[in-house]
């Protein structure tokens, strides 16, 4: 529609419009023919204040656009997932549930950690490592319950002799009651997606039936979970206790086979079943999943420890939190009451000696 002014006759009191595109000096009445003259100043302010009010329209627009953020740049290669078979794989899951009221906020950050450990002291090709998050545009990235699980299919695909894989998840964790009688203490650990208020959340037996199940001999996978109740998020039959230094079978009690298909499953999880896994700026300020920290950090200093090492430099850390031996932590105890109060577990398809073992992710 065409900008204008109203204006009236001043003889028949009729209403008329003046299109802005008028450059007489006047228009005549439809009705009564008389003659009403238009000052040329009424015209090119009419033009300006259109010009002004676009100018204010597009402030408003770029004001908006600086209010919303830049858009963060994809974890995940422009390409996607490289379609040249490589023998080192991940799935990295971070998820900070932004429509939620129990939103978490280092979730990002331990993917990016997890990220930059992989690549740089582990050799994982960046097209081959798959991220998960809120922040990325590409829908398939988002990680909903349907992506995760295809993207766990996609890491175990084809696996070989010589495979190494690693899912990596920091979120939220849950616990469930078990019906199938294949839980010692009468429970399901879970995973919480996205969108799991209405798809579900993913069960310890998804995840073994998943990324367990069909590891193919001569393949190892690493699950690193770093989520309350995360304990046995893996469903593998044997459970490493370390205050005894031994091995504990933690078979299901109906016999349903949660092996490998003659692969190694190792899970390493921020805390017990039963126990909740902290959010935390205890270490460098930034908001980081306590495990994820501690892992990174000591796989940074002390490249391919020992399985029992690693889990004793976590434990030692975690207890020096605790008892206030960083600058941080004390300030947040006395303010507080603040205390991590969680044991990281160490689980596994078969036994090994912890401490001749090597971690190499």
């Amino acid at each position: 529609m065409e900008a204008g002014r109203n204006t009236t006759c001043h003889r028949c009191n009729k209403r008329l419009v003046v299109k802005a595109r008028n450059k007489s000096l006047g228009i005549n009445c439809p009705s009564c023919r008389n003659v009403i003259p238009i000052p040329n100043g009424e015209l090119q302010t009419s033009r300006h204040q259109g010009f002004r009010g676009g100018m204010r329209s597009l402030g408003r627009h770029l004001k908006s656009k600086l209010h919303q953020g830049a858009v963060a740049p994809s974890l995940n290669e422009p390409s996607g997932p490289n379609p040249t078979r490589s023998s080192k794989r991940a799935v990295l899951c971070g998820i900070t549930y932004n429509q939620w009221k129990y939103k978490l906020k280092g979730t990002i950050n331990d993917v990016k950690n997890m990220r930059e450990l992989l690549t740089t002291r582990f050799g994982y090709p960046r097209e081959c490592i798959r991220v998960l998050t809120e922040e990325e545009t590409d829908q398939r990235y988002i990680p909903t319950r349907q992506n995760i699980e295809d993207s766990l299919r996609w890491l175990v695909n084809d696996c070989r002799s010589g495979d190494s894989l690693v899912f990596f998840y920091s979120g939220h964790g849950l616990r469930q009651i078990d019906v199938n009688n294949d839980e010692a203490d009468g429970f399901d650990e879970t995973i919480c997606p996205v969108d799991f208020l209405k798809a579900g959340m993913i069960l310890d037996n998804d995840l073994n039936s998943l990324i367990v199940r069909p590891l193919k001999h001569g393949v190892t996978l690493h699950a690193i979970v770093d989520a309350c109740h995360s304990g046995t998020i893996l469903d593998l039959p044997n459970v490493y206790c370390s205050s005894e230094n031994k091995w504990k079978d933690d078979s299901p009690p109906s016999g349903a086979n949660k092996r490998t298909d003659g692969g190694l499953a190792i899970s390493i999880s921020a805390c017990l079943d039963n126990q909740a896994a902290a959010d935390t700026s205890a270490f460098n300020g930034k908001m980081n999943g306590a495990l994820t920290y501690l892992l990174a950090e000591v796989l940074k200093t002390f490249p391919g420890p020992t399985y029992g090492d690693l889990f004793d430099l976590i434990h030692e850390t975690i207890d020096n939190v605790n008892q206030g031996c960083l600058v941080n932590t004390r300030i947040l105890r006395r303010l507080f009451d603040y205390r991590l109060s969680q044991t990281p577990l160490l689980s596994s398809s078969h036994e090994f000696d912890v401490y001749k073992k090597h971690l190499f992710l």
